[in-house]
């Protein structure tokens, strides 16, 4: 199995961004732990990066030979149409995730264009969101 993990705009920032709402835990800290779940399944995990929609678009198009998708899009899952259309045509299964609750927020952040063609979200759960979705994957559930 190939997952990919993507993170959207200002993840990278992760640690020094807001840590009331994001917490202190690091980008690397969290691709390091999904890496240590991943190998300890023999499963291949790739992490990318990236604050500009038209390049996570261009990733999410060349996924072809992965088997599924763990997506925080950031303030793209609000207003990316783009986004979500990337990841209609590649027809693979992916969950939505998000470190902070996000219907505990802005109102603008209650709607998601992603999460309608989503397997699941995670969302509110910190770094603890991705490793549900990569176990849910590595549990090989329905759709993933």
């Amino acid at each position: 199995m190939k997952i990919m993990v993507i993170h959207g705009a200002n993840l990278n920032m992760l640690g020094a961004r807001e840590p009331s709402i994001y917490g202190n835990i690091t980008i690397d800290s969290i691709d390091a732990e999904l890496q240590k779940i991943a190998s300890a399944s023999e499963v291949y995990l790739e992490s990318f990066q990236s604050n500009f929609e038209g390049v996570l678009v261009e990733k999410i198009q060349s996924l072809h030979d992965f088997d599924a998708i763990i997506i925080n899009a950031g303030a793209y899952t609000h207003t990316s149409i783009a986004i979500r259309d990337a990841l209609l045509a590649i027809n693979k299964p992916f969950i939505e995730v998000h470190l902070s609750n996000i219907y505990a927020r802005e109102e603008f952040r209650h709607r998601s264009y992603l999460s309608d063609i989503a397997v699941g979200v995670i969302s509110g759960l910190g770094a603890e969101s991705y490793y549900a979705a990569i176990r849910y994957f590595l549990a090989g559930n329905p759709r993933g």
